[in-house]
């Protein structure tokens, strides 16, 4: 009887629980922004370990097969597929982690010259066509796999779309969907045309919980140094965006669609805009820092040897790094919230959360004596690592 790790469990009810609570009955938006977001964390790291089997099949190692009553091992169709067309993933590089600030920055602005200039409702419909359409993506592949997990065994019967194309020259077609995906995409379409039309905040939680949980579970940043070099670029562009200008609070106030969790203050309506008071928490500051906390878990599960094959995100093992980061994080948002209250002002939250994250897990290295192994382990694919040596070689030789 396979165990389940019952704080994955836990954030899962946390999850669903607050999504319904918030709904009836006044919760104070600090326990439950704090209590939603780490149970987001949680569960989305611990599913982000399946990306250690996509690695390990992407470097060419293969699940242990099957035997027969004779003891061999079987050849099944599947398996020959699965040789033939190795996964591939993308890891964030160097290069791309220095970027990404200057690549945010320009799309920011880009944003806020768009609210300024033109008409702010034309923006708004533009952004929510996009995102109701990336939306129902990430709600099916959310509640697909739910949807088969406590549902009939029919809907994990799959089902494989022909393209148009001749086998002989494009080969098999990619499109398998077990039955619980199209009923998911089938729900997730009805559910985006609703929230199109309404806009209401509960909808906008379940975009944006979707988003958080898909996007850090599919996620690598390659390694630690980058991971690093990435928090360390956001931290200083929060903190310019927010403190620097107003372009950061106006697209965030102006920008009508799921790029941000709202917590109710208070579940009366004011008395002169008829809407609920809100405090808002960016989508950006639970991915970014939880893809460096997915990093950690793995590291963590590096460590411990455990097994590739099959993937089991409810194992069990020492998770020392995930959990000091995690406890950072908790402190470092927790911090945010206190100054912003004090000074009822808004706060760049990576201004906090950047060093409590680094802080957390170097300080753990540091005790345990594992600065250089945390350093050195890196889930990019063997091609990248041997380019980026070459380039600083080159680069020691031009000094």
């Amino acid at each position: 009887m396979s165990s389940y790790n019952p704080l994955i469990l836990l954030s899962y009810a946390g999850i669903a629980g607050l999504w319904v609570g918030a709904q009836l009955i006044d919760i104070p938006y600090v326990a439950n922004l704090m209590i939603l977001v780490t149970s987001i964390l949680y569960a989305a790291c611990h599913w982000s370990l399946t990306l250690r089997e996509e690695q390990a099949l992407a470097r060419g190692e293969s699940p242990p097969k099957e035997k027969d009553a004779d003891g061999k091992d079987k050849e099944s169709d599947d398996a020959k597929e699965e040789e033939e067309e190795r996964p591939q993933y993308e890891t964030l590089t160097s290069k791309d982690a220095m970027q990404f600030p200057l690549l945010g920055s320009a799309s920011l602005f880009g944003l806020y010259c768009a609210f300024k200039y033109f008409d702010k409702e034309t923006v708004n419909l533009i952004i929510s066509v996009y995102f109701c359409l990336v939306g129902v993506a990430a709600l099916t592949a959310t509640f697909g796999p739910a949807l088969e997990s406590v549902g009939p065994t029919f809907l994990s019967n799959e089902l494989r779309l022909k393209h148009f194309l001749p086998e002989s020259v494009a080969g098999k077609s990619p499109w398998i969907f077990n039955v619980s995906d199209i009923l998911a995409l089938m729900g997730s379409a009805a559910f985006s045309a609703v929230y199109f039309q309404t806009k209401h905040w509960t909808m906008n939680n379940v975009f944006g919980i979707c988003f958080c949980l898909q996007g850090i579970e599919r996620f690598s940043l390659g390694t630690y140094k980058i991971g690093a070099i990435l928090l360390v670029g956001l931290f200083f562009y929060d903190i310019f965006w927010v403190f620097g200008t107003e372009v950061m609070v106006t697209v965030a106030k102006s920008l009508d669609g799921p790029i941000k969790i709202l917590f109710p203050r208070s579940l009366v309506p004011d008395a002169t805009t008829g809407k609920l008071e809100m405090s808002l928490l960016g989508l950006g500051d639970i991915v970014i820092p939880g893809f460096f906390l997915a990093l950690l878990l793995r590291f963590d599960a590096h460590n411990a040897n455990v097994a590739y094959f099959p993937t089991n995100v409810h194992a069990s093992f020492p998770k020392p790094y995930f959990h000091s980061a995690l406890v950072g994080y908790v402190l470092g948002l927790a911090t945010t919230l206190y100054v912003m209250i004090v000074f009822e002002a808004a706060q760049p939250a990576l201004l906090y959360l950047v060093p409590a994250c680094l802080g957390s897990s170097l300080l753990c290295a540091a005790v345990r004596g594992e600065m250089k192994e945390l350093f050195d382990y890196s889930e990019e694919e063997e091609e990248e690592e041997e380019e980026e040596k070459k380039k600083d070689e080159a680069d020691k030789k031009k000094d």
